[in-house]
């Protein structure tokens, strides 16, 4: 797919429902007792491998568009599915899953594409088999195919080394069957999707400092969830709106949990003009964005903040090629076992359009300024990587062509045409 320069975005935008949380609400909805209604749902590939492992499991799903209703088989009411189940590209999917099936009474074998086979799976295995689950990897190289034996499991601390909001969630799903009480300590917070829905279900689940604390449950009930806009998908437009020309955005509905707003920390670090209106809370808290053309400078971005905006650090590489000075990104080596390895695929596709861009160990310097110019990106079919470079186009002098431009199925179906949209 090819793209040229834009000179100014107008007008408004509803991005996706978040990723996260539709794939969470269909999980627990089938968890649940009676009928969980979904409205904002996101339709993109990997929440729909989400509902079809479920709708396996003897989950009766309907689909209805926008909204999703999912008719609870209980906690204790999952079927041996007949077949593999596949998750398609979906790390969530297969990680979160895991924990669930765990503590099954049944066994199951869960694959993916290419892309999950090669994805680590480790971290949550050693976690579960802590816990008395029998996990494990079908080839012996720690990634899927997993052959899980359900079984009974007990309640443990498992002190995490990454924050991963994944990891937590799948010890946490195992802790809702475990016996006792089940901790997971993370050095830093990472999004806390999982605990906030849990608790809207009825599970028992508080957080201490970075520490969040399940017991087990003996049942989880029904709840109508409203899922906001994904704010890793808004932050494709809140970088273009700053840095393209003559360029007044407004974002709608999209979700600034705390433990997600990295994004917009970062983009007001760099001078960014930015305001949060009609901000509300329907579980989570949710505003409307207005964003606008500005000059923006190089800023430090490590520690804390990187789980907050793990996803969104791509496009955030990028736009700061267009920022005055330096920008330096630490303390994000888990952008190595994404969808890609985001760190060597930005440096190489941002210095094959003219950045002045370095790969460090955890992370990128990215000296801002540089004019860039078009060039042949490999998107390595990783959907935020084909986002981030057709917001970078629109910059770039010449013609820039993405190949495997069409992965962004996964996460934003309609992203080109919103961008069509607000460049009229």
């Amino acid at each position: 797919m090819k793209f040229s320069k834009i000179n100014g975005l107008h007008g408004e935008v509803t991005i996706p429902g978040d990723k996260s949380i539709s794939h969470r609400s269909v999980m627990f909805g089938s968890l649940a007792k009676g009928t969980t209604k979904i409205t904002g749902f996101l339709q993109g590939a990997d929440c729909l491998s989400t509902i079809s492992c479920f709708q396996k499991m003897g989950v009766s799903i309907e689909n209805l568009g926008d909204t999703v209703l999912v008719h609870g088989n209980g906690l204790h009411g999952l079927k041996k599915p007949e077949q593999v189940l596949d998750c398609g590209n979906s790390g969530t999917t297969t990680r979160l899953i895991s924990g669930i099936l765990s503590a099954q009474d049944f066994s199951v074998t869960l694959t993916g594409d290419a892309s999950i086979q090669k994805r680590p799976m480790k971290r949550i295995m050693e976690p579960l088999s802590q816990m008395g689950a029998d996990i494990t990897s079908v080839n012996g190289n720690g990634c899927a195919p997993l052959a899980i034996n359900g079984r009974l499991l007990h309640g443990i601390h498992y002190q995490s080394p990454v924050a991963s909001a994944q990891v937590k969630s799948a010890i946490l799903l195992a802790g809702l069957y475990a016996k006792g009480e089940t901790k997971v300590t993370e050095p830093s917070l990472s999004r806390n999707h999982t605990e906030l829905m849990l608790k809207e279900f009825g599970a028992d689940v508080r957080t201490e400092d970075t520490t969040a604390i399940i017991q087990p449950a003996e049942e989880l009930f029904a709840k109508d969830i409203a899922v906001p806009g994904d704010i890793s998908s808004a932050a494709f437009f809140l970088a273009a709106g700053l840095i393209i020309p003559n360029s007044e955005i407004l974002i709608k509905n999209a979700g600034i949990n705390p433990t997600r707003d990295g994004m917009i920390r970062v983009c007001q670090a760099m001078g960014g003009d930015l305001t949060l209106l009609n901000v509300r809370k329907t579980g989570e808290p949710v505003a409307d964005i207005l964003v606008r053309t500005s000059s923006l400078h190089g800023t430090d971005i490590h520690g804390n903040i990187i789980p907050t905006l793990i996803d969104e650090l791509p496009m955030i590489a990028a736009m700061a090629c267009f920022a005055e000075g330096d920008t330096i990104i630490r303390d994000a080596a888990e952008l190595k076992v994404k969808e890609s390895n985001r760190i060597a695929v930005m440096v190489e596709n941002l210095s094959a359009m003219g950045a002045d861009v370095e790969e460090t160990a955890d992370g990128m310097i990215i000296h801002g300024g540089k004019p860039l110019h078009g060039a042949v990106i490999d998107s390595h079919l990783d959907h935020r990587i084909a986002m981030t470079f057709a917001i970078t186009a629109a910059l770039a002098e010449g013609e820039t062509e993405i190949l495997g431009a069409e992965c962004v199925n996964i996460s934003y179906p309609n992203f080109y045409q919103d961008l069509k949209t607000l460049a009229h």
